[in-house]
């Protein structure tokens, strides 16, 4: 009798179980990869004195041209008025989704931004064993070619700037950028001697840009004196643990970096973004909602060495503004 007892108790336990799982998948795929979010972020990395600029930061988009309800997100973003716009990569997952990146970042093409390329603008997702992401952090395959040069001419007709193995100054908002980015180093494409060298001291923002956080090249902009490097690439875990956090990085950055603003060094800050979309072969997001940033920067009061950054704060859509 207390056998049976047993053993209807572990199958109410597996039953109980399988259902949450199942329950948990289905609100994963279905419910948190949709619930886009606008996230706000205050960093003192400016130049004593400097004026406040709004950057807005978008990554890892992975378009499907199918994807109408995320198209509507991005072309809604226009609306937060941002002086700056970053772009760090991973915008397709397919080879007609050129159109529809271009179409739903819309009026973002016509505010100054500069933008360098992930592994996924040059070829396309391809189912993978998800254990590889624990136990072959390094192993690397590849899809069909995307038509990534198609997308680099479409933004920079629009005006945006192609960081890749790139040093620029301009003004944006009344304040002088100098800017430098680097090429993919999740698929080695990253030739850092190519930018290499002191930012710009006269410059109010000194910003360095990579699609994927790898510390070694966090190191080179930090050695270089950079105030601020964005990134993307993490996904933020994309499937993290309640009180936990994110499982891996897919990248050699430590899990306490894996989104949002953090230190990286004496004077330099870091933000990387949680991304926008998800690879169409795990489409899924748990406790990690697909995100944009709009990061205030201000003056720093030691000029780019106060690593404090300020609140962050959510904002499901535009209207909640």
């Amino acid at each position: 009798m207390a056998a049976a007892s047993t053993g209807a108790i572990l199958k109410t336990t597996a039953a109980a179980s399988f259902g949450a799982l199942v329950a948990g998948i289905g609100y994963a795929s279905l419910i948190e990869r949709n619930a886009f979010v606008v996230r706000e972020a205050t960093m003192p990395v400016l130049s004593p004195g400097s004026s406040p600029l709004k950057v807005l930061h978008v990554s890892d988009i992975h378009m499907r041209p199918t994807q109408r309800r995320k198209q509507a997100w991005l072309r809604d973003l226009a609306g937060w008025n941002p002086d700056f716009v970053v772009n760090t990569g991973d915008n397709l997952s397919h080879p007609k989704a050129v159109p529809a990146v271009v179409q739903a970042l819309g009026d973002l093409l016509s505010v100054p931004g500069v933008f360098v390329f992930g592994s996924n603008d040059y070829f396309a997702p391809k189912l993978k064993n998800p254990v590889n992401y624990l136990t072959k952090p390094t192993h690397r395959t590849y899809g069909e070619p995307l038509p990534w040069q198609d997308l680099r001419a479409a933004f920079s007709e629009r005006g945006w700037l192609d960081m890749t193995h790139t040093r620029r100054e301009f003004d944006v908002a009344g304040l002088r950028i100098a800017a430098a980015g680097v090429d993919d180093p999740h698929i080695a494409r990253d030739r850092y001697a190519a930018i290499a060298g002191p930012a710009s001291p006269t410059a109010n923002l000194t910003l360095g840009l990579t699609h994927s956080p790898e510390p070694r090249v966090l190191d080179r902009f930090a050695e270089d004196g950079y105030q601020l490097v964005m990134a993307g690439h993490t996904h933020g875990g994309q499937l993290c643990v309640p009180f936990y956090g994110a499982i891996v990085t897919n990248c050699d950055l430590d899990r306490s970096r894996v989104k949002g603003p953090s230190k990286w060094g004496a004077r330099t800050q870091l933000h990387v973004s949680a991304g926008i979309g998800t690879s169409p072969f795990a489409p899924l997001r748990f406790c990690c909602r697909p995100e944009a940033t709009l990061l205030t920067l201000v003056a720093a009061p030691t000029g780019g060495s106060d690593a404090r950054s300020g609140a962050e704060q959510s904002h499901p859509t535009v209207a909640a503004r």
